[in-house]
């Protein structure tokens, strides 16, 4: 039934009508798109979208109708799906429920691709502790690669620039198509069956999936993995990947890098070995130079112009030693004097009537001095001591004394009143005492029914007969 217009609908209801007239039309549904945003949960269950340019749903694949499908979903490939559409209530979505799964177009081949790589791995022939080093400097260079393309040229323009005495052999094969990986392979068994090249490179220029596909077949992994040359892959542009570049010893991402890294080490040698030349050629141009500028200065030095300047040195030491001694005894006789007349100044202070004459006159003015300060003092305490000060004093004094003993009485006053507690009883309390004994009822277990009680109030006492004793844990519900 569709809702009237006007009618308000809860969210509930406008998804079940949804669901009623949407689902009825789409029970069984192909839709074809690419894989994304895969999630596998640990249920079993598989929950992805479907995707073109332009849109994307949502799929799941749950863990009963996978036993139903001969291939799970792999992000990235193109598939066909057939199944229902579903609303999914609690999220407000709509998905497409997996009933059948298939492989459509490229997907296929990056699965296989895919599966060949594990199937390597599992073998170890992507292991790098089987990676082969290139040979430092190569003689020879192998090129596996079609006659025509531009990898040949890109290869011989590299070889040329950076090493022109070069030696390098080309083995034409078939880059695309059928027999393709079969005439690679055996291009690279040829080469290590005559051992005529030091370092192989296998390579073509960049192409769709199908293109390369002859460097993915699992012939020509075989013969790199048991080539005993090294191997530079230089397979299609930098973003392609292939199996030929997983089992080589090496990956360049163009022929030209591919080029470079074989003569690497042996053009580094060489730049090494010009570089250290010209440094050679240039340090020894300099130690020339200066050798010359050296034997000139000593050609021209005095001493061998007048040899007598030899003893100039030795005259002037013997004037400057001479003159040394001099000033250091007249330095020793000065400080000897000046010795003896510190002595002398000592002993005119050490004379006992000088020390006595000093002694005296320190006395006398140690006693003015002695003399001025108690008449000091004595003045000062008798303005202290005058009555009418020391009376302002004691007044001053006994107000603030009186004043803070004020001040407790009533703070103690105060917490005494507080803790009365008369006026605790007259807030609506009162205080039980047995008749017998006089004592507070603590607790029920201190009496009985039958029992007679006292209880205080603020403006009296009451009596009575307990009837009953009822504990709190064994309160009656009402």
């Amino acid at each position: 039934m569709i809702p009237v217009r006007d009618k308000a609908l809860t969210v509930t209801e406008l998804t079940q009508a949804i669901k009623t007239h949407l689902q009825p039309h789409f029970n069984h549904l192909k839709v074809r798109g690419e894989v994304t945003n895969l999630r596998r949960q640990a249920s079993g269950h598989y929950y992805f979208s479907l995707k073109d340019e332009h849109a994307q749903i949502a799929a799941a694949l749950f863990k009963g109708n996978t036993q139903h499908v001969t291939y799970l979903p792999e992000v990235g490939d193109q598939v066909l799906v057939e199944g229902a559409l579903n609303l999914y209530a609690p999220k407000g979505v709509y998905q497409i429920i997996v009933h059948e799964i298939h492989h459509s177009g490229l997907g296929a081949l990056f699965l296989k691709l895919h599966r060949l790589k594990l199937t390597l791995e599992k073998r170890g022939w992507l292991d790098p502790a089987h990676k082969k080093l290139l040979p430092p400097f190569p003689k020879t260079i192998g090129v596996i690669t079609s006659p025509t393309g531009a990898v040949i040229r890109d290869i011989l323009s590299v070889l040329k620039r950076r090493f022109p005495h070069f030696h390098l052999i080309l083995r034409p094969v078939k880059v695309q198509g059928e027999g393709a990986a079969k005439a690679i392979g055996e291009a690279i068994d040829e080469f290590n069956q005559l051992k005529c090249a030091d370092v192989l490179i296998i390579g073509r220029g960049g192409g769709s999936l199908e293109d390369l596909w002859p460097f993915n077949e699992e012939s020509v992994a075989a013969a790199i993995f048991r080539s005993n040359i090294p191997i530079i892959s230089a397979v299609g542009h930098e973003t392609d990947v292939t199996i030929t570049d997983y089992v080589a010893d090496l990956r360049a991402p163009t022929p030209s890098v591919a080029a470079e890294l074989a003569i690497k080490e042996l053009y580094l040698q060489l730049k090494f070995l010009r570089e250290t030349f010209k440094r050679c050629r240039s340090v020894l141009s300099q130690a020339i130079a200066q050798g010359r500028l050296k034997l000139s200065g000593v050609q021209k030095h005095p001493l061998f112009t007048h040899p007598l300047t030899l003893l100039t040195d030795d005259y002037q030491k013997v004037d400057t030693m001479i003159n040394a001694w001099k000033s250091g005894i007249d330095r020793c006789l000065d400080t000897h004097r000046l010795r003896l007349l510190a002595l002398e100044k000592s002993l005119k202070t050490l004379n006992p009537e000088s020390k006595l004459s000093s002694l005296k006159q320190q006395l006398l003015v140690y006693h003015k001095t002695l003399a001025i300060q108690i008449t000091h003092q004595i003045d000062r305490k008798k303005r202290q001591l005058r009555p009418e000060d020391l009376l302002v004093y004691l007044k001053k004094h006994m107000h603030k004394w009186v004043k803070e003993a004020r001040e407790k009485f009533e703070q103690k006053n105060s917490h005494l009143r507080s803790i009365n507690p008369k006026n605790l009883l007259k807030k609506g309390y009162c205080i039980p005492f047995a008749e017998k004994g006089g004592s507070v009822i603590m607790s029920t277990q201190a009496v009985m029914a039958g029992d007679r009680a006292l209880f205080h109030l603020h403006d009296g006492t009451l009596t009575t007969t307990i009837d009953e004793v009822r504990p709190t844990y064994e309160r009656k519900r009402y």
